[in-house]
């Protein structure tokens, strides 16, 4: 089980994107469950939208059904999102970012599938030392 970001899954949908083959082979063959804040996918959505166009879009949304468990944010993670923007303010984490994070955290999920190490190997987990970066 991994908890999915932006970076991840933009990239296995952009196939000019610098790490299309390392993520787009983590998608595929991950075992799974690839779990995706609501946060993450309304980005992805927007991102895809914008720079690969709406086909490109409705592809991704459609795998949002099947290949990707869709997570909600809790009443908690909302709050510790919310830490979380205020404690690493410096970092600029953000809601998207800190959504992975409360979302691991409730979950215990050890394992984070992002592009974006500058600010996961930053952020100290409740649960863990430090997450499990991939790819």
């Amino acid at each position: 089980m991994i908890v999915v970001d932006t970076g991840v899954l933009y990239a296995g949908a952009d196939e000019d994107d610098a790490h299309h083959l390392a993520c787009a082979t983590l998608l595929s063959r991950h075992p799974g469950p690839l779990l995706v804040p609501v946060p993450v996918i309304t980005e992805t959505s927007w991102l895809i939208e914008t720079r690969l166009g709406p086909a490109a879009e409705a592809r991704f949304l459609r795998a949002t059904r099947g290949e990707l468990s869709r997570v909600d944010l809790l009443d908690q993670d909302w709050d510790r999102a919310i830490e979380l923007v205020e404690t690493y303010a410096e970092l600029g984490l953000g809601l998207v970012d800190a959504s992975v994070v409360a979302v691991a955290e409730r979950l215990r999920v050890r394992e984070v599938a992002t592009t974006n190490h500058r600010d996961f190997v930053v952020v100290r987990p409740r649960h863990v030392d430090a997450f499990t970066l991939l790819p």
